[in-house]
């Protein structure tokens, strides 16, 4: 099988290849991620992509433009929507990974997103498929998540990288701001509360 692999970056594409590589499938690694920010993460993430490739002889391409006003035009209109900037960041990359596969002759396509155990899996998956279809590629679907350990670890091993973030400035400003976060605790605790409630009175939220 002739395989497509998006890499969100290296750190992520570690147990990926190895499992496809268990598997008798090569990859190919491909780069396009215009939603990482600043201008320095963004270059030093491509440059870690690349040597891992390096690293592993994997076969590499990227889409080497930094695209930040491309991005904000997209995701600035998404964040009215719930949940509408991280489902515009997936379609944009799932979609041109899978439009790169069908021009280049790929049997198939996947991503290290689905590595990730803090991605939203099912929403990713429905949104290859659909794209899957649209360009008449298939999309190999695998839950690389029970790797995310032993990922690290060869991350680790390669001395490669690793973010401390997710990737766009809005995700860079919630992983730093302690104003973000103390919110989110105090969010995360009356939904707790709520469950406990609930709970007690033999209900469901």
């Amino acid at each position: 099988m002739k395989l497509l692999l998006h890499m969100c970056c290296g750190p992520c594409s570690c147990y990926p290849v190895k499992k496809l590589r268990a598997d008798g499938i090569e990859p190919t690694g491909y780069f396009f991620n215009p939603n990482i920010h600043p201008y320095t993460e963004w270059d030093h993430r491509l440059k870690t992509a690349k040597e891992f490739a390096d690293k592993v002889s994997m076969e590499f391409y990227a889409d080497e433009n930094y695209r930040l006003r491309d991005f904000l035009k997209r995701a600035l209109p998404a964040e009215a929507e719930p949940n509408g900037r991280c489902t515009m960041c997936y379609t944009w990359r799932l979609e041109e990974t899978a439009r790169y596969a069908a021009e280049h002759g790929y049997d198939a396509f996947t991503s290290t997103l689905f590595y990730s155990i803090y991605q939203q899996h099912d929403l990713m998956k429905r949104t290859a498929e659909h794209f899957a279809s649209q360009y008449g590629v298939k999309f190999y679907y695998e839950d690389f998540r029970p790797g995310w350990q032993e990922g690290i670890d060869i991350s680790h091993e390669l001395e490669l990288y690793r973010q401390p973030y997710c990737g766009c400035i809005f995700s860079e400003e919630e992983r730093f701001s302690k104003a973000i976060r103390k919110q989110k605790k105090k969010e995360n605790k009356a939904k707790k509360r709520a469950r406990l409630e609930a709970a007690a009175k033999g209900a469901k939220v």
